[in-house]
């Protein structure tokens, strides 16, 4: 298949920018700083992504307390006599 440029059939030649290589003397210093930037968002997806395997883990160690904590619970649930001196602070 042959590529067009401007309607034309291109086949076998080198397609070249019009635009050419800059020489602009701040190119360099624009790339360093884009790599830079690239190197500290990367830096900050892996600790976001450690958050976020910490965070599961937690939330799955608490998922399994919760339902130890049901299975413990008396069939029912809890009783419906409540005396709300029982409830009082030990403080008081």
């Amino acid at each position: 298949m042959a590529l067009k440029v401007r309607g034309k059939a291109v086949k076998g030649q080198k397609i070249r920018s019009n635009t050419g290589m800059s020489h602009d003397p701040h190119t360099e210093e624009r790339l360093m700083a884009l790599e830079i930037k690239s190197s500290y968002a990367e830096d900050l997806l892996e600790q976001l992504n450690q958050l976020v395997y910490q965070q599961q883990q937690s939330m799955d160690a608490l998922m399994a307390e919760m339902n130890q904590l049901r299975r413990q619970m008396p069939e029912g649930g809890p009783s419906a006599e409540r005396n709300l001196r029982d409830e009082l602070p030990p403080h008081y």
